[in-house]
């Protein structure tokens, strides 16, 4: 399914990847043969290929990978919404409200895809 997101969109996308595959990596996922086929394709090399596609424009996603930037997303969001309730200060919390709109935008759009798929 061909994605069609506007270049902050992509940039959002890119950050989060980029930050979930640091999370992965820092953690020390095992990369043993005993590890199931659902980790290794949920580890650092499965969002490393979906944000070299990011990166590279080509948002030609399988429904796999529409179904896991979803989830992703639902993830961030929900971490965007604490931080919000945390805010300090009114203008980081308008920053990071911007943030999540920008967030539920590209949400949305990964979502009209999933359900077309």
């Amino acid at each position: 399914m061909q994605l069609h997101l506007e270049t902050d969109q992509l940039n959002l996308l890119a950050n989060i990847l980029m930050e979930r595959i640091g999370k992965a990596a820092t953690q020390g996922e095992p990369s043993g043969s005993g590890q199931s086929c659902e980790k290794m394709r949920l580890g650092p090399q499965f969002f490393d290929r979906l944000l070299d596609k990011i990166l590279a424009r080509d948002l030609r996603l399988d429904s796999d990978e529409l179904e896991q930037l979803s989830d992703l997303l639902n993830r961030q969001r929900l971490r965007l919404t604490e931080q919000i309730n945390r805010a300090q200060n009114a203008a980081q919390q308008a920053q990071l409200q911007k943030n999540l709109l920008l967030l539920d935008r590209v949400a949305e759009r990964v979502n009209e895809a999933c359900v077309m798929f």
